[in-house]
């Protein structure tokens, strides 16, 4: 397994290895040990969720906060996405930045999303199945989510506006600059 760290501190990009005949092929998935030991953290994740998604579904930028919040390890297990990942951590060096990571069936590649962040993903293949680990239990009360097309974001989700298809809770999310100002953001510390 290989893991790097991205620009954002505690956001890992993981590659697992991969064994492969004429018979097919496998890898590990996940190892709680492996991954603990590797990223420096102590995750213990206690949810599992996946999705699936057509060509131009983008999902987010979606979090819980407070005691609610959730890290999460996400992959996809057809197709392709862009998946991003927005710090929002207050005093972080890098609020208000994110990474983009393309994760698909073929790269078997995982994004390590720390909590404190924003995230969400669109489809780049014509469907997509998207499976993540959370650390921490769904909570509908602790849910914020950040307009995917924000300006002051300006996140590149490599795929045209007008093929972007959004649900109307993602269309109606806050900006940006209406997140930073409410008092839930302030719950969002820097790990």
């Amino acid at each position: 397994m290989q893991i790097q760290e991205t620009k954002l501190k505690g956001c890992f990009i993981i590659e697992p290895t991969k064994y492969g005949d004429s018979r097919g092929y496998f890898f590990e998935s996940f190892n709680e040990r492996t991954f603990n030991a590797l990223t420096g953290t102590t995750m213990h994740f206690v949810q599992d969720n996946q999705s699936y998604s057509k060509r131009g579904v983008l999902r987010g930028l979606h979090a819980q906060v407070g005691e609610h919040a959730q890290a999460k390890l996400v992959r996809v297990l057809e197709g392709a996405v862009i998946d991003v990942a927005v710090d929002v951590r207050s005093g972080s060096e890098t609020y208000g930045q994110y990474v983009a990571v393309e994760l698909s069936a073929e790269n078997n590649k995982q994004l390590f999303v720390p909590r404190g962040f924003l995230h969400g993903f669109v489809v780049l293949s014509e469907v997509a199945t998207f499976f993540y680990k959370c650390d921490n239990f769904y909570n509908k009360d602790s849910e914020c989510s950040v307009h995917p097309l924000d300006k002051d974001l300006a996140v590149d989700w490599q795929v045209p506006v007008e093929e972007l298809l959004l649900s109307d809770k993602d269309k109606e999310a806050l900006s940006f600059q209406e997140f930073q100002n409410v008092a839930i953001s302030s719950s969002i510390k820097h790990s």
